[in-house]
């Protein structure tokens, strides 16, 4: 039942992110007076990307969900070594997160993303166990990372 509930929640954030990546794209048309109200709104901190950077790191981001939602599917099937490989491959610490976290100025946004990325290594080393529980509870950990994250950063 504890697994269930936690698949439930996982399953409900992964649709929460790909619904708010989806707003944010439908409200960046109107940048406008909306985006000064939005701004003045919002406490979490802006990198400041430029407007290149920013749709990057969204289309990363976008990814990252994606990937989780594809390790979801997998565990449902029960193909903890398939749902391993995307874990490493696309949440992971690959050379290229690990250059494109370290090019942040932002301290604190470096180190979540790093320690996100890990933790996406260590889901990988957790699903090849294929033990449900603990694989559901290192998927927790990284989701945690990305809520910390969203808490606290904007693009």
């Amino acid at each position: 039942m504890k697994n269930l509930m936690m698949l439930i929640s996982i399953l409900l954030f992964t649709g929460l992110a790909i619904n708010s990546s989806a707003d944010n794209n439908t409200h960046s048309m109107d940048h406008g007076m909306h985006h000064k109200m939005h701004s003045i709104e919002d406490g979490r901190v802006s990198l400041g990307l430029s407007p290149a950077m920013k749709q990057h790191q969204l289309a990363n981001m976008r990814n990252h969900v994606e990937a989780v939602q594809s390790i979801i599917e997998l565990l449902s099937e029960g193909d903890f070594n398939k749902a391993s490989h995307i874990a490493y491959s696309k949440l992971g610490l690959t050379e290229e997160m690990k250059k494109m976290c370290n090019s942040f100025g932002n301290e604190t946004f470096k180190n979540l993303g790093l320690a996100f990325h890990k933790s996406g290594d260590t889901l990988g080393d957790t699903l090849k166990t294929k033990d449900l529980t603990k694989s559901l509870s290192a998927l927790n950990t990284t989701m945690t990372y990305c809520v910390q994250c969203h808490a606290t950063f904007r693009q």
